[in-house]
């Protein structure tokens, strides 16, 4: 058996592709002994792929960006989260984005990640940081929702299941991403190209069982929400609740394939935020290698 590490953010609803593919035995099948390595930083999942100590990563696809700005070998090869799967979610109180004026908001990092999508939501309603309000870099969905029950943060991005179960819990929905940014390429399958060179037969191995992974997660649904409730702990019908918002709004790809509009967007978002301009002139493509996958789809 091959040992292969795959670096991934918390224990989130993000992973289920690849909890399902080693659920099922898609990746023992192929010769691979996979090591899903669940990572609460999402800076260091970045790091961990670029220094080797993971070999694949469903990691925030803004770091791809940056760290080929930076003269570094990172590519996208697959899709993950290509739809914002997000509410924006407060404490009981804050009536409308407006009223997050001088609040403190949770975000994954201020480099990367949801801090992007938080500024250009709330710029469009003129709030701008860092004058009228905090950003908390906090990490991941989960420690984020821990913090907002807390009381550590007055809000942020919370993904499907937490969003339906905050407001069961009586928090409150301040807008849903989505409808004002319906491409954005959140996180994508990442890896360094020049290890992805040097072991062709083993990423081909891979992606084939990523591939059947989606097609499963979208055609079973009972063994999607089971995987998520053993592996997450959230309750059956939330689990369920995820699966048709990620199916009906196409989350993950079906196909496996990183989304050209998503990642333009991210693009665009993040050069106008992080004041990059140069960036905004480059092309989603430039950032993906879509030949592993194709050549995965067609040895099917």
């Amino acid at each position: 058996m091959r040992p292969l590490t795959v670096a991934m953010v918390s224990r989130n609803y993000f992973n289920l592709p690849l909890w399902i593919a080693r659920g099922a035995g898609l990746f023992a099948a192929e010769g691979l002994d996979v090591t899903l390595d669940h990572i609460e930083g999402i800076e260091e999942v970045n790091e961990r792929l670029r220094d080797g100590r993971a070999q694949l990563a469903y990691g925030v696809t803004e770091h791809v960006i940056l760290d080929a700005e930076s003269g570094g070998r990172s590519v996208i090869i697959g899709g993950n989260v290509n739809k914002l799967p997000f509410s924006l979610i407060a404490r009981p109180g804050i009536v409308g984005i407006e009223g997050l004026r001088g609040m403190r908001i949770g975000v994954s990092s201020l480099r990367a990640g949801s801090s992007s999508l938080i500024m250009k939501l709330l710029a469009a309603r003129g709030l701008h940081y860092p004058d009228d309000y905090d950003l908390v870099p906090c990490g991941p969905i989960l420690a984020r929702w821990n913090l907002l029950r807390s009381g550590g943060i007055d809000a942020g991005l919370q993904g499907a299941p937490l969003n339906s179960i905050a407001l069961e819990q009586g928090f409150v929905s301040l807008c849903e991403p989505r409808t004002e940014v319906p491409q954005f390429q959140f996180t994508s399958l990442d890896v360094q190209k020049d290890w992805a060179l040097a072991n062709d037969d083993v990423l081909l191995r891979f992606l084939r069982c990523f591939l059947v992974a989606h097609e499963r997660f979208y055609s079973d649904r009972d063994e999607a929400n089971a995987v998520a409730v053993t592996e997450t702990g959230i309750e059956p019908r939330h689990a369920n609740l995820a699966w048709e918002e990620y199916t009906r709004e196409a989350i993950f790809p079906r196909d496996g394939e990183a989304s050209a509009a998503g990642v333009q967007a991210l693009i665009e978002t993040s050069a106008l935020i992080r004041e990059l301009p140069s960036r905004a002139g480059t092309h989603a493509e430039d950032y993906i290698d879509r030949s592993w996958l194709a050549r995965a789809r067609a040895s099917l």
